[in-house]
């Protein structure tokens, strides 16, 4: 077996060897791979950019959208909030036509009082003094509506 591979190397022209080391050469065998570097790290740079862009667009899709679960038809909802503190809020619930007082902490929410009539008008004199969120809330629904 020696033999037969130092007869081959033996008998191979040393004009094929030369050529092997040749910058054409050298560079038709670095092009095998599908481009030049500068290609390829375009490429690449191209498509990081597309993912990135992607995972944008949808946390802002997700972030416009709210969450998937159906908005219609709920019967509790918040009327409104007053923080308290870092962690502490006051929450005023509509269950069901009835409104109440909640004092929410982490790991713990108190009923702090059950109204016998709904407070709604307090929300529109809160809303008149400048609740700048829930007025643009309205435009832009009477914008969407017609």
């Amino acid at each position: 077996m020696r033999t037969l591979i130092a007869t081959l190397l033996a008998s191979a022209p040393l004009q094929v060897l030369a050529q092997a080391t040749e910058p054409a050469a050298v560079a038709a065998v670095g092009n095998v791979g599908g481009g030049s570097l500068a290609l390829q790290l375009g490429q690449l740079a191209l498509g990081l950019g597309f993912v990135v862009g992607l995972i944008v667009l949808l946390g802002w899709l997700l972030r416009r959208v709210g969450p998937l679960a159906a908005q219609g038809g709920q019967h509790i909802r918040l009327v409104s909030s007053l923080p308290l503190g870092p962690r502490d809020r006051l929450l005023l619930v509509d269950v069901g036509g009835t409104q109440m007082l909640l004092g929410a902490s982490p790991g713990r929410i108190n009923t702090l009082h059950v109204f016998d009539h709904p407070v709604a008008e307090l929300q529109a004199d809160v809303a008149a003094n400048g609740d700048f969120a829930r007025k643009l809330q309205a435009l832009l629904k009477r914008e969407g509506q017609s």
